[in-house]
């Protein structure tokens, strides 16, 4: 979705901010956008509690409705707080120049056969200097927007022309394990380049900001949202579009790594699965589900919409649309619809990496009411 129209139809709007960091998992921009678009009234605000990539939230933002997201992990929220920054790029590569100025030497860099592989030298010592300086202050839009190019340029492959990542031959969505990128780079004599981060980052900052008329408002949280404490907001819902995290899918925090790494966290895969959904039986998932609907149901406004996008993956023997379904009993909400959203090859959705052109997934798409 490069190009978009406004609620009114009558201006084309860049959508390249929407791209500022790949994530391993997301849903197309249309279908948040087209609910929004065609449904929601001016000022009504959206919420998304399992963030991402602030897919909906810059899709509330094209339609200039406030948005909030919640999710437990960091890369998704710095990335979603990006998608809600009203900056310019102009102020967005100043923040990196004013960076690199104040910390001209790292006080640590990372070790290893991965890193030495990973990164050329000079490039990593330059991302050291701007990881500590965000990681010392990220107050500013800019500074936010700043940070979610810089996640989005860390790892990817390596072009033949104009270099547009920071490391050696990576994928952009997730990050490769150390010991088994280490010796695909060896085997195939692949080097780590040395790029010019300052321009890669001016290319990238004029490519989301430059022409990005649209204003934000709201706000991007980290949390449970299995918690009620983490739904303290500025004001109630009249939307809720989302996509949960699939049944088996419990690996965002070590397929994102080295995001996570820049964000503040340890230079080795963190395998942990703290504070997102519980996966161990579907009767623990769907509870877990359960939980974040209520929690939603308690600052939604009367005649709040609930829109979930469900699927499954390969690797688990489930029934997306009975689980879903059964998420939503006991939990304030009343089941309008539930209809196929086709299969997850048909776009850029949550299964996409784990399916095989002979085995598509189906998803669903379910409506819901507040029942209250």
């Amino acid at each position: 979705m490069g190009q978009s129209e406004t609620k009114s139809g009558k201006r084309k709007l860049n959508t390249a901010l929407n791209a500022v960091c790949p994530y391993f998992t997301m849903f197309p921009l249309e279908f948040p956008y087209r609910i929004l678009q065609q449904y929601a009234s001016r000022g009504e605000a959206v919420l998304d509690p399992f963030a991402g990539r602030g897919t909906t939230l810059y899709a509330a933002r094209l339609n200039g409705l406030p948005a909030y997201g919640i999710d437990s992990n960091p890369v998704a929220v710095a990335i979603s707080q990006a998608k809600l920054a009203n900056t310019s790029s102009g102020r967005v590569i100043r923040a990196c120049a004013t960076i690199l100025d104040e910390y001209r030497t790292p006080k640590r860099v990372p070790t290893g056969d991965f890193w030495k592989n990973a990164f050329h030298e000079d490039v990593l010592h330059m991302l050291c200097r701007l990881r500590e300086g965000l990681l010392e202050n990220c107050e500013s839009d800019a500074r936010k927007a700043l940070r979610a190019i810089l996640l989005g340029a860390l790892h990817g492959p390596l072009n033949k022309c104009e270099p547009s990542y920071f490391s050696n031959q990576c994928p952009r969505t997730f990050a490769p394990k150390p010991a088994y990128a280490v010796t695909f780079w060896r085997k195939r004599r692949l080097l780590p380049p040395d790029v010019d981060i300052v321009s890669i980052v001016r290319r990238r900052a004029q490519r989301c900001f430059a022409d990005e008329v649209t204003v934000a408002s709201g706000v991007a949280l980290q949390g449970d949202s299995q918690r009620a404490s983490s739904f303290v907001l500025p004001k109630r819902v009249s939307w809720i579009v989302t996509s949960p995290p699939y049944y088996g899918m419990r690996t965002y925090i070590p397929d994102q790594w080295l995001r996570w790494w820049f964000l503040g966290g340890p230079d080795t895969v963190d395998y942990s699965n703290a504070h997102q959904l519980a996966h161990t039986s579907q009767t623990v998932f769907g509870d877990g589900l359960r939980q974040v609907w209520s929690n939603c149901a308690s600052v939604a406004k009367p005649g709040c919409r609930l829109v979930v996008r469900f699927g499954a993956i390969n690797d688990r023997k489930v029934d997306p649309a009975q689980l879903i379904k059964e998420s939503l009993q006991d939990s304030a909400w009343r089941l309008l619809t539930l209809r196929n959203a086709g299969s997850a090859s048909a776009g850029k959705r949550q299964a996409d990496t784990f399916v095989s052109s002979s085995d598509p997934i189906e998803e669903y798409d379910v409506w819901a009411t507040l029942a209250v």
